[in-house]
């Protein structure tokens, strides 16, 4: 995507710029506009792969920039990514349900915006393919059809597999209506690649339970030929088609009667590397298959692919916020959550705290003389150490216990359901197993001994109303901690 156009709209001469440089540093073509009516203009000069919206501009209201964008039918597909400075709750659900494609909060991280970036530019050009191939397909459906009874089987066959289904579910739904459009009782699809000696069925009309079957395909002709040449096979008489020649030698020593008479195989991919074989059969007592079958079923199956890329990149695309949701709650250098996520799992124990009037800690550690291992060993061996302490404290805490990265060499550790004696006991278990471990590496000549302060403050307690109180009270904790000596935990 390295000539991608992307529109970047924001009053924030800082934003703009910054935004703007990591963009363009990144291979992107990016054009920046300071404001609503400026972002407008760029839009009708030419409309970008992707636009970076600010929801608060002096001369427009993001949100409603938003809502003209998206009823316009020339910009409907334009993937939408809005940057604000509001808090996720107020900006995100407003925006996200006027058609934006995602939220990114200010100040931005680069690596988070990138990834969201490259994840709705990659997004928004397989929508663009599929709906082109769905307009392709519109136009060989119609030259495909040249009756009424099968142009309204097709019918049927598309409205029930546009939906919002998987996949494997849309496997499984076009197996059984294919099936019933042409008449038949064997109609499977194929999984198998180039080359290969095996292949598996994922779907069958005739065996709905069937679960991945691994299939020879020297016994199947048809699938390897359909592979080999990518082209559909139509096979009328297994009994004269020369493809069969080898196979009915083997079954005649195998003794061995094949009940089928008549067969399809269509070839289509639906993935890079991925190739898929829709086979459809008629036993000896059916109508033997013709070319108008052959016909009717390249149509049902092209109509079908551009459904399934659809759905795989639905699939996709919720594995791929998935995994930002995830960068954007983790500190990268311990894996544990970082401070925002904590903060919002904080909230929801307080409220529960309150509900079922019980209690929670939280702790804040600071590593003692910290700068010393950075400044003697160097930062390698300082992150190294960090992460040991996060794997350290994940090791010691309760199921039901969280642990998260303050910043620096600073972590906090949230305990549900526990109180002023059970947080100092806990507090100084943590700091036991901090003083006692040895933290060791190949490029220290002995191993290195750390000690750790630790603030304890309890909720609910006077004057605490929020999270930031509780941050404030385990703060001023650690302050004491320090002050008298440290290596202590103070509450």
């Amino acid at each position: 995507m390295a000539t991608s156009r992307i529109l970047v709209a924001d009053d924030d001469e800082a934003v703009l710029e910054s935004v703007t440089w990591l963009l363009q540093e990144n291979g992107y073509d990016v054009v920046p506009a300071n404001g609503g009516y400026a972002c407008l203009e760029q839009l009708e000069k030419r409309s970008p792969d992707l636009l970076l919206l600010d929801i608060l501009m002096p001369d427009a209201d993001g949100c409603q920039l938003l809502e003209r964008i998206k009823g316009e039918e020339r910009w409907r597909d334009l993937p939408v990514l809005m940057l604000s400075a509001q808090p996720p709750e107020e900006a995100s659900v407003r925006s996200l349900g006027l058609g934006a494609a995602d939220f990114i909060r200010k100040p931005y991280r680069p690596k988070e915006l990138l990834a969201r970036v490259q994840a709705q530019l990659r997004m928004g050009a397989l929508l663009r393919s599929t709906r082109a191939a769905l307009l392709r397909t519109e136009e060989q459906l119609h030259r495909a059809q040249h009756d009424a009874d099968s142009r309204r089987k097709l019918v049927d066959i598309l409205h029930e597999v546009t939906g919002d289904l998987s996949v494997s579910e849309l496997f499984h739904l076009l197996v059984r209506r294919a099936a019933r459009a042409l008449g038949v009782s064997h109609c499977s699809v194929v999984l198998a690649r180039p080359g290969e000696a095996h292949a598996t069925v994922v779907a069958a009309f005739e065996n709905p339970g069937l679960q991945q079957l691994v299939v020879q395909l020297e016994r199947y002709p048809e699938l390897r030929s359909a592979l080999e040449s990518g082209q559909p096979v139509l096979v009328e008489d297994l009994d004269t088609h020369p493809l069969y020649e080898g196979v009915r030698h083997v079954w005649g020593i195998e003794g061995i009667e094949i009940p089928i008479r008549s067969v399809i195989a269509l070839p289509f991919s639906i993935d890079r590397g991925q190739y898929c074989v829709f086979l459809v059969r008629r036993t000896r007592d059916q109508e033997r298959f013709g070319p108008a079958d052959l016909e009717f079923a390249q149509a049902v199956i092209t109509a079908a692919v551009a459904v399934i890329q659809r759905a795989q990149m639905v699939e996709n695309t919720m594995a791929d916020n998935a995994r930002l949701e995830q960068l954007a709650q983790t500190d990268p250098l311990t894996q544990l959550l970082n401070r925002r996520a904590l903060t919002e799992r904080i909230t929801a124990e307080m409220e529960r705290a309150l509900r079922y009037d019980s209690t929670l800690a939280l702790l804040m550690i600071d590593l003692d003389h910290f700068k010393k291992v950075n400044d003697t060993y160097g930062h390698l061996v300082g992150d190294d150490v960090l992460r040991d302490v996060g794997q350290l404290l994940s090791d010691t805490i309760r199921g039901s216990d969280i642990v998260a990265r303050y910043g620096g060499e600073e972590f906090l550790v949230l305990l549900p359901e526990t109180d002023d004696d059970g947080a100092e006991t806990f507090a100084n278990r943590l700091r036991e197993a901090v003083e006692e471990h040895l933290f060791a590496r190949e490029s220290l000549a002995e191993p290195l001994r750390l000690t750790a302060s630790i603030g304890v403050a309890v909720y609910p307690a006077a004057r605490i109303e929020s999270v930031e109180d509780l941050f404030a009270r385990a703060d001023a904790a650690l302050y004491r901690a320090k002050a008298d000596g440290r290596n202590r935990v103070r509450l």
